[in-house]
């Protein structure tokens, strides 16, 4: 049903341009600005894009509603290593060693066909779940202009002399072979076991002595070129057996025990210069191997003694660049050691710890290990664990804009909030500048040329610039990608030599944070648009962007505007299972979108993650979380439709032809409900309160369904078009329009198919309705809520005795505040006939139908009363009915204790049992008590037969699909006790059921039914 209805919209949206005109039709309006974060296309869409996709459509058609101009280009995210190793995979090779041998413009090629492999199930994803956006003119990340735009705003970065070439000691991936930025690490750190080590490092001209130095990278030893201590720090020369060790006075104990010997006492600085012997000597340095100073060591845990490997940390290189130390490597780029390191010579660095221990054992230098859990940072893209590594690179120097960019935070508003100064906040605080240059192949080229002579740089701004620029090599139509570029030499304009492009591409992140010019090709063209286009009103994705997209988008418009690129920015949960796990594919535990969008269709999808919780909550899903939206939402609001339309039809209503006729108390009570939930709704979507939005629409659909149709069900069942009927007829018409615009942006299909049926137009280029506020009575509201909050205590009474709803019994006593039971008195009439009872009783107070019970609630109480606990228990267990029931009314119990002072007891340190008469149910909230009558007469037993009889003939009628207007011969056959029943209860069969005679006989084919043990024959004539 939804998915046949959810096709028949597509094809109307589609046949009529629908998508098109909601963006056109508000030509000349003010901009609501969104930006697409592009997904790369070669993969297909999990659970975790469906969330962003429809949060983005949500707001781009709410705020289309509200009048609003949005325009909604999609965007394809296609360079980087992810596309790489896809494609290393697809063809049989591995490394770029391999890469090379297989042709670098080949594989270009692969890249560049890959980016696209799932589009096509993207856009199918994309339409199946209603998300509007123009995918027929996308920005695309490998076009020349996209590209150009990015060498643009490059040049300016340059210019301003942020883009600069340097050794940093930067994350590696040893499998990818390339450096991280520090926003790509901090999207995957993993809790893994590894082992630290405290090694001897014998000092020269020394016997038996050694300084204790600790690392947590045993692997980083080979590279070990100095030793660092604080200066100021106090230090210890102490013996235990037949060795003296020199290592931190605060972590003697933990390091040696208590069974040593203080030889002397020195501070750091009395240390520094000091030579050793380092533990692998394979390494000639010219100036290394002794003690230097260094802040970043404290007493605080190891021996106080910090190996440094000056490839392997960033303090470390640092410290021996400014200690004017040799600098060494000897791990190459596949992260294994070289072959100066003999005994390890090609192995994986990481994986070598366990043999450098085993090596430092055998020469008698390793005074300890243990195993150690931490958190380490991984590839985000192939999961191996990183490195640290000092080498030549490309930075961009965003510490210096650090300022611009934590003011341009401030003006940002975050969902949820303490985002802004939190998560997002405190990493722009420990910001680094951006390691850009990626040795890679498919990206970005960085364009920077360099003169092989004098090394001057030339960044060209444009294609023009370059070919203005080039010697040769430059062709018309160049492809701004390797290997074409690296074929343009350019003239040096400052010594004529010949200047070749740098090898490096650039991280993909800055592909996808320049997107707001980009998209345009700005400045180039599309100036006019770019402005009007900038900054972002809103933009909405997953937490992760933290560190990727939100990060890049701010810093690249920080550094090339001086502003913020987004007023808004609403970062969204996780979607995990329904037991809290992360989904994946090795778990099985993986929701396929595609599969709940068959099922159930794309309206129950959306509600589900938009009604369930907030939306930068992480969210627990699954399919029955789906199905319930789909039976309690979509499928209410389908069969109040269908209610609607049947008797339309059936009577040839037309609300632009028919008058108005009188208003009911429940229409009146229902446009006022509708006004106010439209005020509120309006409030809560522009505050981007999805979820109470939706849940102030949940309440009111049920409303209208459980409560406004059916108290209203006798008005359309009546002959003709009376004028309370027409009221019915107008206002139900007034709601369903009015429901179906506020729900628009929610469940967009099952709105258009209501507003299309009710008024012939979109409901999609419709406005979102304002409030009518000559139709608000909150007063009415008000009453009828207590209405409604009477039936519901009294229904779940009656659910407490098992009787059924169409047994009717005596009285229900409603006790309240005086005011609370005034406000009851005209709608009685409703609570008898809701709850099926003869008589309503309003009163203040409860009289003797209650009697109360009092215990001590212990882990409140005995805290408090300490021995006195007997005392008060049995004086509790004393009170006659009168005592407690006044304790209940004064809040409080008065104790004589022993010593013959008194204690007073508040009824929070109390548990209060209800008890009622026999034949008396109770229940209450509070503001209300109410107590169901139970005992069944014989008079009310008959009745409540007659009742299930009616029921048991509506139930036929649908069987035998009669239409709901069509009058019937019944024929029952029943016995003498029965007959006498429904002789009885006549009127009521026939206010009831829609009889033209009544027969009694036994007719072939009839249908049995048993009611109370009875068995009864029915037959039904047109």
């Amino acid at each position: 049903m939804s998915m046949e209805r959810e096709k028949r919209i597509q094809d109307y949206w589609d046949a009529n341009n629908i998508f098109q005109k909601s963006v056109t039709n508000r030509e000349g309006q003010k901009s609501f600005v969104f930006y697409e974060g592009p997904p790369t296309a070669n993969g297909l869409p999990h659970a975790g894009h469906v969330l962003g996709r429809v949060i983005k459509d949500f707001i781009a058609r709410y705020q289309t509603m509200r009048g609003y101009q949005v325009i909604r280009k999609a965007g394809w995210d296609t360079h980087g290593l992810p596309v790489e190793l896809g494609v290393e995979k697809k063809i049989g090779v591995s490394g770029k060693q391999e890469i090379e041998e297989y042709g670098v413009e080949k594989f270009i090629d692969e890249c560049k066909k890959s980016v696209f492999d799932y589009e096509k199930q993207w856009r199918k994803f994309t339409d199946a779940i209603g998300y509007w956006v123009d995918m027929d003119d996308p920005y695309v990340t490998l076009n020349n202009e996209y590209i150009e735009s990015v060498w643009y705003i490059l040049s300016k970065v340059h210019e301003k002399g942020l883009l600069y070439r340097g050794h940093r000691v930067t994350p590696y991936c040893p499998s990818c072979q390339t450096s991280l930025s520090s926003h790509e690490v901090a999207q995957d750190y993993k809790d893994v076991k590894d082992l630290s080590v405290t090694a001897k490092f014998k000092i020269d001209g020394k016997d038996h002595e050694y300084f204790l130095g600790w690392t947590t990278t045993p692997w980083t030893l080979p590279s070990n070129v100095a030793l660092a201590v604080h200066e100021d720090l106090e230090y210890v020369k102490v013996q235990q057996d037949e060795e003296v060790y020199v290592l931190a006075k605060e972590l003697v104990e933990d390091v040696l025990g208590d069974d040593y010997d203080v030889i002397s006492e020195h501070k750091g600085h009395e240390l520094v210069g000091l030579t050793y012997q380092p533990p692998f000597n394979y390494l000639t340095v010219e100036r290394g191997h002794e003690v230097i100073s260094a802040n970043f060591v404290t007493d605080e845990s190891g021996t106080g003694i910090v190996h440094l490997a000056p490839a392997h940390g960033e303090d470390d290189y640092k410290a021996i660049q400014d200690s004017g130390l040799d600098f060494v490597n000897v791990v190459d780029e596949r992260g294994c050691y070289t072959d100066e390191i003999a005994p390890l010579a090609g192995e994986f660095t990481k994986d070598c710890d366990v043999k450098i221990i085993k090596l430092l054992a055998d020469q008698n230098l390793l005074f300890s290990k243990e195993k150690y859990e931490h958190s380490y940072p991984h590839c985000w893209r192939c999961d191996s664990p990183l490195i640290y590594y000092a080498m030549e690179g490309w930075f961009i120097k965003t510490t210096a804009m650090k300022e611009t960019i934590l003011k341009n935070n401030q003006i940002v508003q975050w969902y949820p909030n303490h985002m802004k100064n939190g998560r997002f906040g405190k990493f722009l605080e420990n910001m680094v500048d951006w390691n850009l240059g990626r040795n890679r192949y498919w990206g970005t080229p960085l364009n920077v040329w360099i003169c092989d002579e004098c090394n001057h740089q030339y960044v060209p701004s444009s294609i023009q610039d370059l070919k203005e620029h080039a010697k040769s090599g430059f062709k018309e139509n160049l492809e701004l990608h390797k290997p074409y570029v690296d074929k343009v030499i350019v003239k040096c304009p400052s010594c004529s030599n010949n200047m070749k492009r740098t090898k490096e591409v650039i991280d993909v992140w800055f592909d996808s944070g320049s997107m707001p010019f980009a998209q345009y090709h700005y400045p180039f063209e599309n100036k006019e648009l770019f402005h009007k286009q900038f900054p972002a009103d809103v933009i909405a994705e997953g937490v992760d962007q933290t560190r990727g997209w939100f990060y890049s988008l701010l810093t690249i418009s920080s550094l090339f505007t001086g502003e913020a690129p987004y007023k808004r920015v609403l970062s969204l949960g996780h979607i995990l299972d329904e037991n809290g796990r992360k989904m994946s594919k090795s778990k099985g535990n993986v929701i396929n979108p595609m599969d709940l969008v068959e099922k159930y269709g794309a309206d129950a999808l959306r509600w589900a993650l938009l009604a369930d919780s907030a939306p930068w909550n992480n969210k627990r899903f699954s399919a029955n979380i789906v199905n319930q939206a789909k039976s309690k939402l979509v499928d209410t609001l389908n069969n109040v439709h269908s209610f609607y339309t049947l008797y339309a039809e059936i009577d040839g209503f037309d609300p632009e032809k028919h008058e108005q006729g009188e208003p009911s108390l429940l229409d009146k009570w229902v446009l006022s409900r509708l006004n106010t939930v439209t005020q509120n709704v309006m409030e809560y979507l522009d505050s981007y309160d999805f979820t109470t939005g939706a849940r102030e629409l949940s309440i009111l659909i049920d409303q209208i369904s459980n409560w406004y149709i059916r108290r209203s069900r006798e008005r359309f069942w009546s002959e003709g078009l009376n004028h309370d009927k027409l009221s019915a007829y107008h206002t139900l018409y007034s709601v369903l329009v009015r429901v179906s615009r506020l729900i628009a942006p929610f469940t967009p299909f099952i709105a258009e198919d209501i507003h299309l049926n009710l008024t012939g137009n979109s409901v999609h280029l419709s406005d979102f309705p304002k409030a009518h506020k000559e139709q608000d009575d909150p007063v009415l509201e008000m009453e009828m809520d207590r209405v409604l909050q009477v039936v519901e205590l009294a229904r779940s009474a009656r659910n407490m005795t098992n009787i059924k709803t169409k047994q009717p019994l005596s009285m229900l006593t409603v006790v309240g505040s005086k005011k609370s039971t005034k406000s009851l008195e005209k709608y009685l009439y409703i609570i008898k006939d809701e709850i099926n009872v003869k008589n309503v009783q309003l009163q203040e107070h409860s009289g003797n139908a209650v009697q109360y019970e009092l215990k001590l609630n212990f882990p409140t109480a005995g805290p408090k009363l300490g021995k006195l606990v007997g005392v008060v228990q049995k004086t509790l267990q004393s009170l006659t009915p009168e005592d407690a029931k006044k304790v209940v009314e004064q809040g409080y119990v008065e104790i004589n204790t022993p010593n013959g002072e008194k204690i007073q007891v508040e009824k929070d340190d109390l548990i209060v049992h209800q008890k009622t008469n026999q034949d008396v149910e109770m229940a209450s909230n509070s503001i209300f008590s109410v107590f169901l009558n139970t005992t069944i007469t014989d008079d009310l037993r008959k009745e409540g037969k007659a009742r299930e009889l009616i029921r048991a003939v509506q139930q036929y009628r649908k069987e035998l699909n009669l239409p709901v207007e069509q009058r019937v011969n019944l024929v029952f056959d029943v016995d003498a006790s029965m007959k006498e029943i429904i002789e009885q209860f006549k009127n009521l069969l026939q206010s009831n059921l829609l009889i033209k005679s009544l027969e009694y006989n036994k007719k072939d084919g009839m249908k049995f039914i048993v009611i109370d043990g009875a068995k009864i024959g029915i037959h039904v004539e047109k």
